[in-house]
Formats: structure tokens, C-alpha cells, sequence
């Protein structure tokens, strides 16, 4: 297992995909396998167990266990809506009815891949703008994925705690799961490179790759974590094991709600699509995990007694380039190999 996983990432890198990569594969007992290759960025220095990746949407179920946190102390409901929860939205003709739930499972009707950025370049005018917009869907009737539901999941975790999200992630879910350096505040001497972004004119290094967090310019529930491998390993090797919630709240939360719409999806993760899975058909179908824009996953297959974790820059220096999702599929399938 360890050279044929090592063999399809450092491929990625010779093919550049990407300049570099992190992975590990583990059980219950902690990593089978692990590794670094290739550089921080093209011509910089190596990856290795102190570098710091972008996660992106692998932000969006770390900011879901808190959710679902604030859900296991009575502090939320799954069925709570916006019009009761966040100031402006009670006389929204369309959105008032959301549900938490709704807005987990990405069954809520808010659009999907809108660069929101593009029009609305200040924060106070991009939350109008996701306010204001009519949904295209009715809600429950198709899992429409929306970074638009996690941005307001985030403004409802403070709404409800009266607490920023940066602290309520550290306390309900970063501390307890020991994901000592993962931040929404990243060293920047630490970070893996991303895109070569012409609207921001520069490398991007250290600052969320994402345009639409960096408008709103405050932690979002949506993108912006950055953090090392070993970090990824140990909330992976939690979920197998059955934390950070109580039983009853990790089996809610990882249970498929969607079977009959378009895609599985449980509270904050992906499910196993099959064949349309981004990581293959390797794992299994109680699999479940989140793979993220700029590269990286984040997978446990309970049945398997597997975690998977993948970090690359793949948007480096654009996000135009193909290939990941052969690495990601040829690294998953070997990862649920026996050993």
C-alpha cells in the first residue's frame, strides 16, 4: 500500500497537478501510512508535517460538528428556522422556513458555484445579497450543494452563543479533538501556496483561497481553515472511533438524510455517491468524509475501519489544470485495500 499511494501523489506532482501533497491512510489504532512530497510551492521549499493547507470546503463539516455541538446542548434545533434565528430574515418570502437541517444537507434551495465576490464586494453587501436573492429551487425537493447555507450555518452558531465562529470551532470542536494548529489565522511562513490570483494580483499564501470569504473578511462557516496533516489525522481517527459527539448525535449526523434526491448527503458531510463519487468506488456506501476546492479530503469508512486524508494545492499556480480527480480516486481506492 504505502509505494502504490506514494506512486499515484508523487505522479500528481509530476504531472503537475499539484506542487504538493500530504496523505495518510489509518484505522482505529492511529495512521497505517503516511507521507509528504513535493514543495510548497513550484520552486519553494518542501511540504512537510509542519506545513499548513487551505482546506477549504473541509471547513464546512468541521464548522458542522459544531453545529451539531450547539445541537446536543439544546442551544439549536435541526428544525429551527432562519426567520427565528438571524435578524432580517423573519420577512424573507422565501427563506424564512429554512431549516438548520435544510441547510446542512444542502436541500435548502440556495444556489450553488455563485462567485457572489464578482458584484458584492464589500461583507454587509454580499449577506444582502444571499438574503435577497430568490431561491431557484424550492427547499427539500434536490441537494443543490451552497456554500451559501454554510455561510449562514456560521452566522447561526453566533447568533445562538453570542461567541465569534473561530472560538466556538476551538472549543467545540478543534480543543476536544487536540487539532492544536488548525486556524482560521494561519502562520503565513507555514502555508502551502494556492492559486496565482489575478483579482487579488498575487500568490495567494496563507489567506483563504476562497473569493467570497475573503469579501466577508471574518471567519465563515463555509471556507477558510487551514491545517496540518497530523491535524486531519486525528479528527479522522476521532470520527472512526466515534467522537466528538455523544453516539446518538455522530450516527444523526453521518446517517444519509437524502436517499431519493439527486446526492447523499448526511448532516454537514458528503455521502458515497457510487461511481459519481468524487473519491471513487473504492469506500464504501456508509462512507462519508468532504473533499474541498483546492485539493483536499477528508474520508472515513466505518464498515472499512479506514480514514483517508488527502492534502494537495491542486489550484496551483491555477485551478484550471486537470487531474485530481484521477489522484483522488486512484488514492482512495488503494487507501480501503487490505493491508
Amino acid at each position: 500500500m504505502d509505494e502504490a499511494i506514494a506512486a499515484v501523489v508523487e505522479r500528481g506532482v509530476a504531472e503537475r497537478v499539484h506542487s504538493g501533497a500530504a496523505w495518510s491512510v489509518g484505522d482505529a489504532d492511529g495512521p497505517i501510512t503516511r507521507g509528504f512530497t513535493g514543495s510548497t510551492r513550484w520552486g519553494g521549499p518542501p511540504v512537510g508535517e509542519d506545513s499548513l493547507w487551505d482546506l477549504a470546503s473541509v471547513t464546512k463539516p468541521i464548522v458542522g460538528l459544531a453545529v451539531m455541538a450547539l445541537v446536543e446542548r439544546g442551544a439549536l434545533g435541526l428544525s429551527d428556522t432562519l426567520g427565528a434565528l438571524l435578524p432580517g430574515y423573519a420577512a424573507s418570502a422565501d427563506k424564512a422556513g429554512l431549516t438548520v437541517a435544510q441547510l446542512l444537507t444542502h436541500t435548502s434551495g440556495l444556489p450553488g458555484a455563485t462567485p457572489l465576490w464578482r458584484t458584492h464586494r464589500t461583507r454587509d453587501d454580499l449577506l444582502a445579497a444571499i438574503r435577497d436573492t430568490p431561491l431557484p429551487a424550492p427547499p427539500g425537493t434536490r441537494v443543490e450543494y451552497s456554500s451559501q447555507g454554510f455561510i449562514l450555518l456560521g452566522l447561526v452558531a453566533e447568533a445562538v452563543t453570542g461567541t465569534p465562529l473561530d472560538a466556538l470551532v476551538r472549543e467545540l470542536v478543534t480543543g476536544p479533538v487536540g487539532m492544536r494548529d488548525t486556524t482560521f489565522s494561519p502562520d503565513t511562513a507555514r502555508c502551502v501556496s494556492t492559486e496565482e490570483c489575478a483579482w487579488r494580483g498575487r500568490l495567494v499564501t496563507g489567506q483563504v483561497h476562497d473569493e467570497n470569504a475573503v469579501v466577508l473578511g471574518a471567519p465563515a462557516g463555509h471556507a477558510g481553515l487551514f491545517a496540518p496533516l497530523a491535524d486531519l489525522e486525528r479528527l479522522a481517527r476521532t470520527l472512526l472511533t466515534g467522537g466528538p459527539l455523544q453516539p446518538r448525535t455522530h450516527a444523526l449526523m453521518t446517517a444519509a438524510h437524502t436517499d431519493g434526491l439527486n446526492l447523499r448527503r448526511g448532516l454537514g458531510w458528503q455521502g458515497h455517491d457510487g461511481a459519481d463519487s468524487p473519491v471513487g468506488t473504492g469506500p464504501g456506501p456508509r462512507s462519508y468524509g468532504h473533499t474541498g476546492f483546492t485539493g483536499t479530503s477528508l474520508w472515513v469508512d466505518p464498515d472499512a475501519g479506514r480514514t483517508m486524508v488527502l492534502l494537495t494545492n491542486r489550484v496551483h499556480p491555477t485551478r484550471t489544470r486537470p487531474g485530481i480527480e484521477r489522484v483522488r480516486r486512484e488514492f482512495h481506492d488503494l487507501a480501503v485495500r487490505p493491508v
